[in-house]
């Protein structure tokens, strides 16, 4: 269950009607690491475990490809609230000594870092080159918004969907929280083992550090945003080797950093 109703009192012209409206549902999940509450995230419900795997991927705690249990510890009105994962100690990554320990937002993806230095991406640039034009991107998104079902019935919900360089749609996933859509697609591509099959991002709102950052662990390439993307979100594609694109609707598209991923006309 991704939406719920609620009546609110509606106003046009100043006059007033009771109406009824589909919301999409916050609602705070607990994470358990062998048994230890790692954080709570704020997300729309749905897919969790795909979030958890992609959440857990970008905060380098468990990139190996087996699966991992996943435990429902508890739910309320059957939505879970708290799961545990189970990971050998000897499979767990670095991101774990700087675990979180306070709540991370819906709207905020490096909420419960310790330190400043914990928001800092390691790895070698990304030198996966590939070609495209403005026309493919865009169209790209057609087959992205037929899968983004809680926002026509909300309109407050973020998608996010992965392509291959053919670009074909691997994963689609929706969320109140935008990082936590990129983590579902992630996720959800890591249980499919396609997770490297990945060249272009694609999320309906604007791209922060976050975003750029899990791109980055994720290896894909280029990221194309509806919206506005942020100084921090550029200076990170151009150090990352990613081709970001924002503003992207009604045949128009900024390319940031890396234009030369774009095929020249």
């Amino acid at each position: 269950m991704q939406t719920n109703t609620y009546e609110g009192l509606h106003i046009i012209n100043q006059k007033q009607s009771i109406t009824t409206d589909e919301l999409v549902i916050e609602a705070p999940l607990q994470i358990n690491i062998n048994t230890e509450s790692y954080t709570v995230v704020m997300r729309t419900p749905g897919n969790d475990q795909d979030l958890v795997l992609g959440l857990l991927y970008a905060e380098d705690i468990y990139k190996k490809l087996l699966p991992i249990p996943f435990e429902i510890i508890e739910d309320k009105f059957n939505i879970p609230s708290i799961v545990n994962v189970t990971i050998a100690p000897s499979d767990l990554g670095k991101g774990y000594l700087t675990k979180r320990t306070l709540l991370s937002v819906s709207s905020c993806g490096i909420c419960g870092k310790q330190q400043l230095e914990d928001i800092q991406v390691n790895g070698n640039k990304i030198e996966q080159k590939i070609s495209f034009s403005s026309e493919n991107l865009l169209k790209m998104f057609a087959p992205l918004q037929k899968e983004q079902e809680t926002f026509k019935k909300t309109g407050g919900s973020h998608a996010a969907g992965i392509f291959n360089n053919q670009f074909k749609l691997l994963a689609s996933r929706e969320d109140i929280g935008r990082h936590n859509a990129v983590d579902k697609c992630v996720g959800s591509l890591l249980q499919k083992q396609l997770l490297k099959s990945g060249m272009y991002l694609l999320v309906s709102g604007r791209v922060s550090y976050e975003i750029v950052s899990k791109a980055f662990l994720a290896k894909i390439p280029v990221i194309v945003a509806v919206s506005a993307c942020s100084t921090m979100a550029v200076d990170f594609a151009k150090e990352f080797g990613i081709c970001l694109i924002g503003f992207t609707r009604e045949n128009k598209m900024t390319v940031y950093s890396n234009p030369s991923f774009l095929e020249k006309k």
